[in-house]
Protein backbone atom coordinates (compact mmCIF):
# COMPACT_ATOMS: atom_id res chain seq x y z
CA UNK A 1 0.00 0.00 0.00
CA UNK A 2 1.24 3.47 -1.25
CA UNK A 3 1.18 5.36 1.43
CA UNK A 4 2.39 9.39 1.91
CA UNK A 5 2.38 12.20 5.09
CA UNK A 6 3.05 15.65 3.82
CA UNK A 7 3.91 17.60 6.75
CA UNK A 8 3.69 21.41 7.78
CA UNK A 9 2.52 22.63 4.24
CA UNK A 10 0.95 25.87 3.60
CA UNK A 11 -1.82 24.15 1.83
CA UNK A 12 -3.65 26.75 -1.03
CA UNK A 13 -7.67 24.99 -1.49
CA UNK A 14 -10.95 27.20 -1.95
CA UNK A 15 -10.14 30.59 -2.21
CA UNK A 16 -7.72 29.90 1.26
CA UNK A 17 -4.14 29.37 2.71
CA UNK A 18 -3.67 27.04 5.89
CA UNK A 19 -0.76 25.68 7.30
CA UNK A 20 -1.40 21.60 7.52
CA UNK A 21 -0.63 18.40 6.84
CA UNK A 22 -2.11 16.00 3.96
CA UNK A 23 -1.86 12.14 4.42
CA UNK A 24 -2.34 10.16 1.06
CA UNK A 25 -3.76 6.29 0.95
CA UNK A 26 -2.94 4.53 -2.45
CA UNK A 27 -4.45 7.06 -5.07
CA UNK A 28 -6.36 9.47 -2.49
CA UNK A 29 -6.38 11.52 -0.14
CA UNK A 30 -7.06 10.44 2.84
CA UNK A 31 -6.90 12.98 5.45
CA UNK A 32 -6.48 17.01 5.53
CA UNK A 33 -6.39 18.15 9.30
CA UNK A 34 -3.83 20.72 10.43
CA UNK A 35 -1.55 18.05 12.39
CA UNK A 36 -1.56 14.30 11.22
CA UNK A 37 0.59 11.50 13.10
CA UNK A 38 1.91 8.98 11.22
CA UNK A 39 -0.25 6.03 12.21
CA UNK A 40 1.49 3.45 9.92
CA UNK A 41 5.10 2.15 10.16
CA UNK A 42 5.63 2.61 6.32
CA UNK A 43 4.20 5.44 5.57
CA UNK A 44 6.85 8.40 3.90
CA UNK A 45 6.54 11.65 5.63
CA UNK A 46 7.84 14.54 3.18
CA UNK A 47 8.50 18.01 5.34
CA UNK A 48 7.03 21.02 3.32
CA UNK A 49 7.92 23.29 5.68
CA UNK A 50 8.11 26.69 3.87
CA UNK A 51 6.38 25.61 0.57
CA UNK A 52 3.15 25.86 -0.68
CA UNK A 53 1.12 22.36 -1.31
CA UNK A 54 -1.49 23.33 -4.45
CA UNK A 55 -3.57 20.66 -6.10
CA UNK A 56 -1.32 19.19 -9.55
CA UNK A 57 -2.07 22.14 -12.40
CA UNK A 58 -5.21 21.07 -15.53
CA UNK A 59 -3.85 22.30 -18.49
CA UNK A 60 -7.03 22.19 -21.13
CA UNK A 61 -4.72 22.79 -24.15
CA UNK A 62 -1.76 20.61 -25.57
CA UNK A 63 -0.27 19.90 -28.58
CA UNK A 64 1.86 16.70 -27.50
CA UNK A 65 2.09 15.53 -31.12
CA UNK A 66 1.39 11.58 -31.16
CA UNK A 67 0.52 10.37 -33.53
CA UNK A 68 1.95 10.99 -36.90
CA UNK A 69 4.39 14.25 -35.16
CA UNK A 70 6.87 12.23 -32.82
CA UNK A 71 9.87 14.12 -34.25
CA UNK A 72 8.56 17.53 -31.95
CA UNK A 73 7.27 15.37 -29.33
CA UNK A 74 5.58 12.72 -27.79
CA UNK A 75 2.50 11.36 -25.21
CA UNK A 76 5.18 10.08 -23.06
CA UNK A 77 7.94 12.71 -23.27
CA UNK A 78 5.97 15.64 -23.15
CA UNK A 79 3.70 14.68 -19.95
CA UNK A 80 7.06 13.40 -18.26
CA UNK A 81 8.22 17.77 -18.77
CA UNK A 82 4.48 18.49 -17.78
CA UNK A 83 4.95 16.84 -13.87
CA UNK A 84 8.41 18.68 -13.76
CA UNK A 85 6.14 21.47 -14.30
CA UNK A 86 2.93 20.57 -11.59
CA UNK A 87 0.41 19.76 -14.89
CA UNK A 88 -0.90 16.66 -13.38
CA UNK A 89 -3.49 16.07 -16.17
CA UNK A 90 -3.96 17.50 -19.61
CA UNK A 91 -6.51 17.58 -22.14
CA UNK A 92 -4.76 17.23 -25.78
CA UNK A 93 -6.26 18.64 -29.22
CA UNK A 94 -7.01 16.13 -32.21
CA UNK A 95 -4.53 17.74 -34.85
CA UNK A 96 -2.40 15.41 -35.10
CA UNK A 97 -1.81 13.20 -38.34
CA UNK A 98 -3.89 11.56 -38.79
CA UNK A 99 -6.27 14.20 -37.10
CA UNK A 100 -8.28 12.47 -34.10
CA UNK A 101 -11.80 13.01 -36.67
CA UNK A 102 -13.03 9.64 -35.89
CA UNK A 103 -13.80 7.55 -33.04
CA UNK A 104 -11.49 4.92 -34.01
CA UNK A 105 -8.93 7.41 -34.30
CA UNK A 106 -9.67 9.07 -30.88
CA UNK A 107 -9.20 5.97 -29.32
CA UNK A 108 -6.01 4.95 -30.77
CA UNK A 109 -4.32 7.99 -29.00
CA UNK A 110 -6.25 6.91 -25.54
CA UNK A 111 -4.50 3.39 -25.80
CA UNK A 112 -1.26 4.91 -26.68
CA UNK A 113 -1.58 7.51 -23.21
CA UNK A 114 -2.22 4.24 -21.38
CA UNK A 115 0.87 2.78 -22.06
CA UNK A 116 2.90 5.99 -22.07
CA UNK A 117 1.16 8.75 -20.06
CA UNK A 118 3.10 10.39 -16.67
CA UNK A 119 0.09 12.53 -16.25
CA UNK A 120 -3.73 12.11 -16.30
CA UNK A 121 -4.76 12.51 -19.62
CA UNK A 122 -8.00 13.38 -21.99
CA UNK A 123 -7.89 13.55 -25.44
CA UNK A 124 -10.40 15.93 -27.87
CA UNK A 125 -12.02 15.07 -30.86
CA UNK A 126 -11.58 17.22 -33.67
CA UNK A 127 -14.66 18.65 -35.94
CA UNK A 128 -14.40 18.82 -39.67
CA UNK A 129 -17.09 20.17 -42.19
CA UNK A 130 -17.56 16.41 -42.64
CA UNK A 131 -17.32 14.83 -39.61
CA UNK A 132 -20.38 15.24 -37.92
CA UNK A 133 -21.95 11.69 -37.35
CA UNK A 134 -18.79 10.53 -36.07
CA UNK A 135 -18.89 14.10 -33.66
CA UNK A 136 -21.96 12.87 -32.18
CA UNK A 137 -20.77 9.67 -31.08
CA UNK A 138 -18.32 11.23 -28.95
CA UNK A 139 -19.08 10.06 -25.03
CA UNK A 140 -19.09 12.78 -22.60
CA UNK A 141 -18.16 10.68 -19.91
CA UNK A 142 -14.54 9.75 -21.24
CA UNK A 143 -14.05 13.15 -23.85
CA UNK A 144 -13.32 16.12 -22.71
CA UNK A 145 -15.30 17.56 -25.73
CA UNK A 146 -15.29 19.27 -29.19
CA UNK A 147 -12.72 20.85 -30.77
CA UNK A 148 -12.97 23.07 -33.89
CA UNK A 149 -10.95 25.14 -35.71
CA UNK A 150 -12.35 28.28 -36.80
CA UNK A 151 -8.99 29.66 -38.53
CA UNK A 152 -6.13 26.90 -39.70
CA UNK A 153 -3.23 26.53 -37.80
CA UNK A 154 -0.99 23.94 -37.53
CA UNK A 155 -2.26 20.30 -39.06
CA UNK A 156 -5.12 22.00 -40.76
CA UNK A 157 -8.60 21.61 -39.92
CA UNK A 158 -9.82 24.61 -40.65
CA UNK A 159 -14.13 24.29 -40.28
CA UNK A 160 -15.34 26.99 -42.40
CA UNK A 161 -18.90 26.24 -43.56
CA UNK A 162 -21.46 27.88 -41.78
CA UNK A 163 -24.23 25.64 -42.01
CA UNK A 164 -22.11 22.77 -40.40
CA UNK A 165 -20.98 24.97 -38.16
CA UNK A 166 -24.57 26.07 -36.73
CA UNK A 167 -25.12 22.34 -37.01
CA UNK A 168 -22.39 21.03 -34.69
CA UNK A 169 -23.34 24.36 -32.23
CA UNK A 170 -26.77 23.13 -31.83
CA UNK A 171 -26.76 19.72 -31.95
CA UNK A 172 -23.39 18.76 -29.78
CA UNK A 173 -24.59 18.57 -26.06
CA UNK A 174 -21.33 18.10 -25.21
CA UNK A 175 -18.13 21.24 -24.76
CA UNK A 176 -17.31 23.09 -27.72
CA UNK A 177 -14.18 24.45 -27.61
CA UNK A 178 -12.75 27.05 -30.83
CA UNK A 179 -9.87 28.13 -31.99
CA UNK A 180 -10.85 31.44 -33.22
CA UNK A 181 -9.59 33.90 -36.08
CA UNK A 182 -10.69 34.65 -39.20
CA UNK A 183 -9.07 32.95 -42.04
CA UNK A 184 -9.93 35.25 -45.14
CA UNK A 185 -8.44 38.38 -42.85
CA UNK A 186 -5.26 36.66 -42.47
CA UNK A 187 -5.24 35.64 -46.20
CA UNK A 188 -5.43 38.98 -46.83
CA UNK A 189 -2.69 40.81 -44.66
CA UNK A 190 -0.49 37.81 -45.36
CA UNK A 191 -0.73 38.61 -49.30
CA UNK A 192 -0.14 42.17 -48.23
CA UNK A 193 3.61 41.17 -46.96
CA UNK A 194 3.80 38.52 -48.91
CA UNK A 195 4.11 41.23 -51.84
CA UNK A 196 6.37 43.33 -49.84
CA UNK A 197 8.80 40.64 -48.48
CA UNK A 198 7.89 37.68 -50.42
CA UNK A 199 8.39 34.47 -47.94
CA UNK A 200 10.73 35.88 -45.53
CA UNK A 201 8.29 38.71 -43.65
CA UNK A 202 9.99 39.82 -40.50
CA UNK A 203 8.63 37.84 -37.79
CA UNK A 204 7.52 41.17 -36.16
CA UNK A 205 4.61 41.29 -38.48
CA UNK A 206 2.86 38.23 -37.12
CA UNK A 207 0.66 40.05 -35.01
CA UNK A 208 -0.40 42.45 -38.19
CA UNK A 209 -1.11 39.16 -40.36
CA UNK A 210 -2.93 37.53 -37.67
CA UNK A 211 -4.59 40.55 -36.45
CA UNK A 212 -6.57 41.60 -33.36
CA UNK A 213 -9.00 41.88 -35.72
CA UNK A 214 -8.88 38.19 -37.25
CA UNK A 215 -9.54 37.27 -33.49
CA UNK A 216 -12.12 39.39 -33.34
CA UNK A 217 -14.30 38.90 -36.53
CA UNK A 218 -13.96 35.10 -35.48
CA UNK A 219 -14.61 34.86 -31.37
CA UNK A 220 -17.29 37.40 -32.13
CA UNK A 221 -19.15 34.71 -34.53
CA UNK A 222 -18.13 31.84 -32.37
CA UNK A 223 -20.22 33.65 -29.21
CA UNK A 224 -23.20 35.25 -31.47
CA UNK A 225 -23.80 31.33 -32.70
CA UNK A 226 -23.48 29.61 -29.09
CA UNK A 227 -25.88 32.87 -27.84
CA UNK A 228 -28.31 31.27 -30.55
CA UNK A 229 -28.20 27.64 -30.24
CA UNK A 230 -27.72 27.51 -26.56
CA UNK A 231 -23.90 25.61 -27.20
CA UNK A 232 -21.43 25.15 -24.61
CA UNK A 233 -18.86 27.21 -25.80
CA UNK A 234 -15.54 27.30 -24.57
CA UNK A 235 -12.97 30.00 -26.22
CA UNK A 236 -9.25 28.98 -26.20
CA UNK A 237 -5.88 31.41 -26.12
CA UNK A 238 -7.93 34.97 -26.10
CA UNK A 239 -5.45 37.38 -27.20
CA UNK A 240 -6.43 40.72 -27.45
CA UNK A 241 -8.10 43.61 -25.20
CA UNK A 242 -11.33 43.87 -27.65
CA UNK A 243 -12.50 40.19 -27.58
CA UNK A 244 -12.66 40.41 -23.49
CA UNK A 245 -16.41 41.76 -23.91
CA UNK A 246 -17.59 39.07 -25.31
CA UNK A 247 -17.49 37.37 -21.77
CA UNK A 248 -19.00 37.92 -18.53
CA UNK A 249 -18.33 37.74 -14.69
CA UNK A 250 -21.64 38.69 -13.65
CA UNK A 251 -22.41 35.00 -13.04
CA UNK A 252 -20.22 32.15 -11.49
CA UNK A 253 -18.39 29.87 -13.44
CA UNK A 254 -20.67 27.16 -13.07
CA UNK A 255 -23.44 28.84 -14.54
CA UNK A 256 -21.39 30.01 -17.64
CA UNK A 257 -22.26 28.95 -21.11
CA UNK A 258 -19.70 30.83 -22.70
CA UNK A 259 -16.29 30.33 -21.05
CA UNK A 260 -12.73 31.99 -22.12
CA UNK A 261 -8.94 30.63 -21.57
CA UNK A 262 -5.75 32.70 -21.75
CA UNK A 263 -2.43 31.23 -22.24
CA UNK A 264 0.60 31.67 -20.27
CA UNK A 265 2.75 33.27 -23.31
CA UNK A 266 0.18 35.87 -23.86
CA UNK A 267 0.24 36.77 -20.03
CA UNK A 268 3.86 36.95 -20.72
CA UNK A 269 5.32 38.31 -23.75
CA UNK A 270 4.47 41.75 -26.21
CA UNK A 271 5.23 42.06 -29.32
CA UNK A 272 8.71 44.28 -28.60
CA UNK A 273 9.88 40.47 -27.78
CA UNK A 274 9.80 39.23 -31.63
CA UNK A 275 13.26 41.42 -32.06
CA UNK A 276 15.25 39.20 -29.45
CA UNK A 277 13.11 35.78 -29.68
CA UNK A 278 11.94 35.72 -33.10
CA UNK A 279 9.96 32.90 -34.55
CA UNK A 280 10.62 30.98 -30.90
CA UNK A 281 7.65 33.23 -29.85
CA UNK A 282 5.31 33.03 -32.74
CA UNK A 283 2.19 31.50 -31.86
CA UNK A 284 -1.33 31.37 -33.36
CA UNK A 285 -2.95 33.79 -32.02
CA UNK A 286 -0.29 36.13 -32.15
CA UNK A 287 1.34 37.71 -29.66
CA UNK A 288 0.30 41.18 -29.18
CA UNK A 289 0.81 44.57 -27.60
CA UNK A 290 1.40 45.25 -24.14
CA UNK A 291 -1.89 46.97 -23.90
CA UNK A 292 -3.48 43.84 -24.78
CA UNK A 293 -1.32 42.23 -21.89
CA UNK A 294 -2.54 44.47 -19.67
CA UNK A 295 -6.02 43.93 -20.64
CA UNK A 296 -6.16 40.29 -20.78
CA UNK A 297 -4.61 40.60 -16.91
CA UNK A 298 -7.18 42.59 -16.14
CA UNK A 299 -10.14 40.29 -17.11
CA UNK A 300 -8.28 37.23 -15.94
CA UNK A 301 -8.46 38.51 -12.26
CA UNK A 302 -11.88 39.66 -12.68
CA UNK A 303 -13.12 36.21 -13.77
CA UNK A 304 -14.28 37.24 -17.31
CA UNK A 305 -11.22 34.86 -18.19
CA UNK A 306 -11.76 32.02 -16.64
CA UNK A 307 -8.93 29.71 -16.92
CA UNK A 308 -4.88 29.51 -17.85
CA UNK A 309 -3.33 26.93 -20.59
CA UNK A 310 0.16 26.38 -21.79
CA UNK A 311 -0.97 25.66 -25.43
CA UNK A 312 1.76 23.73 -25.47
CA UNK A 313 3.02 22.72 -29.27
CA UNK A 314 6.41 21.96 -29.34
CA UNK A 315 9.04 22.18 -33.21
CA UNK A 316 12.07 21.53 -33.67
CA UNK A 317 14.68 24.41 -33.36
CA UNK A 318 15.46 23.36 -37.22
CA UNK A 319 11.57 24.13 -37.86
CA UNK A 320 11.43 27.48 -36.02
CA UNK A 321 14.44 28.78 -37.73
CA UNK A 322 12.78 28.43 -41.42
CA UNK A 323 10.91 31.34 -43.26
CA UNK A 324 8.49 33.05 -42.00
CA UNK A 325 5.39 31.02 -44.05
CA UNK A 326 7.17 28.11 -43.50
CA UNK A 327 8.55 28.39 -39.50
CA UNK A 328 5.53 26.92 -37.65
CA UNK A 329 3.32 28.32 -35.05
CA UNK A 330 3.52 27.47 -31.52
CA UNK A 331 5.99 26.46 -28.84
CA UNK A 332 6.67 24.43 -25.53
CA UNK A 333 5.17 25.69 -22.35
CA UNK A 334 4.02 22.93 -19.67
CA UNK A 335 7.27 22.79 -17.85
CA UNK A 336 7.21 26.12 -17.22
CA UNK A 337 4.17 27.45 -17.29
CA UNK A 338 3.42 26.79 -13.24
CA UNK A 339 6.50 28.46 -12.22
CA UNK A 340 5.61 31.32 -14.74
CA UNK A 341 2.48 32.47 -12.94
CA UNK A 342 4.55 32.21 -9.32
CA UNK A 343 6.90 34.91 -11.04
CA UNK A 344 3.73 36.87 -11.92
CA UNK A 345 2.69 36.13 -7.96
CA UNK A 346 6.28 37.69 -6.86
CA UNK A 347 5.78 40.74 -9.15
CA UNK A 348 2.18 41.40 -7.50
CA UNK A 349 0.17 41.10 -10.38
CA UNK A 350 -1.57 37.35 -8.74
CA UNK A 351 -2.17 35.55 -5.55
CA UNK A 352 -1.38 32.39 -5.05
CA UNK A 353 -5.16 31.74 -4.45
CA UNK A 354 -6.16 32.54 -7.79
CA UNK A 355 -3.44 30.79 -9.88
CA UNK A 356 -4.58 27.94 -8.01
CA UNK A 357 -8.27 29.06 -9.25
CA UNK A 358 -7.70 29.60 -12.90
CA UNK A 359 -5.23 26.53 -13.30
CA UNK A 360 -6.51 23.62 -11.01
CA UNK A 361 -9.86 24.07 -9.74
CA UNK A 362 -11.39 25.91 -12.58
CA UNK A 363 -10.20 23.52 -15.55
CA UNK A 364 -12.08 20.84 -13.03
CA UNK A 365 -14.79 22.94 -12.74
CA UNK A 366 -15.28 23.96 -16.54
CA UNK A 367 -15.25 20.04 -17.80
CA UNK A 368 -16.68 18.89 -14.60
CA UNK A 369 -13.31 16.68 -14.20
CA UNK A 370 -14.26 13.90 -11.69
CA UNK A 371 -12.32 14.39 -8.29
CA UNK A 372 -9.65 16.61 -9.36
CA UNK A 373 -8.15 19.61 -9.21
CA UNK A 374 -8.79 20.61 -5.60
CA UNK A 375 -7.32 19.22 -2.26
CA UNK A 376 -10.28 17.66 -0.34
CA UNK A 377 -10.80 14.34 1.13
CA UNK A 378 -11.40 11.14 -1.10
CA UNK A 379 -10.04 13.13 -3.93
CA UNK A 380 -7.32 12.19 -6.14
CA UNK A 381 -4.07 12.68 -4.55
CA UNK A 382 -2.77 14.74 -7.80
CA UNK A 383 -0.73 17.55 -6.04
CA UNK A 384 2.46 19.75 -6.47
CA UNK A 385 4.72 20.92 -3.38
CA UNK A 386 6.49 24.61 -4.69
CA UNK A 387 8.89 26.55 -2.50
CA UNK A 388 8.87 29.82 -3.40
CA UNK A 389 11.83 30.73 -2.54
CA UNK A 390 13.98 28.47 -4.56
CA UNK A 391 15.31 30.07 -7.44
CA UNK A 392 17.02 28.24 -10.50
CA UNK A 393 17.83 29.01 -14.15
CA UNK A 394 16.28 27.89 -17.32
CA UNK A 395 18.72 26.25 -19.26
CA UNK A 396 19.67 23.53 -21.95
CA UNK A 397 20.86 20.76 -19.63
CA UNK A 398 17.16 20.64 -17.61
CA UNK A 399 14.57 21.03 -20.85
CA UNK A 400 13.09 18.02 -20.25
CA UNK A 401 10.72 18.74 -23.93
CA UNK A 402 11.59 16.69 -26.75
CA UNK A 403 12.53 19.87 -28.84
CA UNK A 404 14.98 20.70 -26.52
CA UNK A 405 14.32 24.58 -25.84
CA UNK A 406 11.98 26.47 -24.35
CA UNK A 407 11.08 30.30 -24.76
CA UNK A 408 12.16 31.00 -21.38
CA UNK A 409 15.52 30.12 -21.67
CA UNK A 410 17.86 31.77 -19.46
CA UNK A 411 15.60 32.99 -17.31
CA UNK A 412 15.58 33.15 -13.44
CA UNK A 413 12.39 31.59 -11.65
CA UNK A 414 12.14 32.32 -8.07
CA UNK A 415 9.93 29.22 -7.09
CA UNK A 416 11.23 26.04 -7.98
CA UNK A 417 8.25 22.45 -8.12
CA UNK A 418 10.05 20.24 -5.93
CA UNK A 419 7.50 17.73 -5.63
CA UNK A 420 4.46 15.87 -7.91
CA UNK A 421 2.40 13.35 -6.92
CA UNK A 422 0.10 11.75 -9.81
CA UNK A 423 -3.05 9.60 -8.34
CA UNK A 424 -0.48 9.58 -5.46
CA UNK A 425 2.35 8.21 -6.54
CA UNK A 426 5.71 10.78 -5.75
CA UNK A 427 6.89 11.00 -9.56
CA UNK A 428 9.27 13.96 -9.76
CA UNK A 429 11.20 15.05 -6.47
CA UNK A 430 13.89 18.63 -7.42
CA UNK A 431 14.29 18.03 -11.07
CA UNK A 432 14.32 14.11 -10.84
CA UNK A 433 11.44 12.53 -13.11
CA UNK A 434 10.81 8.95 -11.44
CA UNK A 435 9.87 6.24 -14.12
CA UNK A 436 6.34 6.18 -13.03
CA UNK A 437 3.36 6.24 -15.78
CA UNK A 438 0.94 6.19 -13.57
CA UNK A 439 -1.24 8.79 -15.70
CA UNK A 440 -5.07 8.22 -15.92
CA UNK A 441 -7.60 8.47 -18.39
CA UNK A 442 -10.09 11.65 -17.08
CA UNK A 443 -13.22 10.67 -16.39
CA UNK A 444 -15.78 13.94 -16.43
CA UNK A 445 -19.37 14.11 -14.67
CA UNK A 446 -21.92 14.87 -17.14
Amino acid sequence: MNRILIKNARIVNEGTIFEGDVFIEDEFIKEIAESISPKFPDVKIIDAEGSYLIPGAIDDQVHFREPGLTHKGTIESESRAAIAGGITSFIEQPNTVPNAVTQELLEQKYQIAAQSAYANYSFMMGGTNDNLEEVMKTNPENVAGIKLFLGSSTGNMLVDDEAVLEKIFSSTPMLIATHCEDEATIRQNLEKYKAEYGDDIPVKFHPEIRSAEACYISSSRAVALAKKTGARLHVFHISTAKELDLFTNKIPLEQKKITAEVCIHHLWFTDADYDKKGSLIKWNPAVKTAADRDALWKALLDDRIDVVATDHAPHTLEEKKNPYTSSPSGGPMVQHAVVAMFEAHHQGKISVEKIVEKMAHNPAKLFKVRNRGFIREGYYADLVIINPGLPWNVKKENILYKCGWSPFEQVNFKSRITHTFVNGQLVYNNFKVKDIRCGERLLFDR
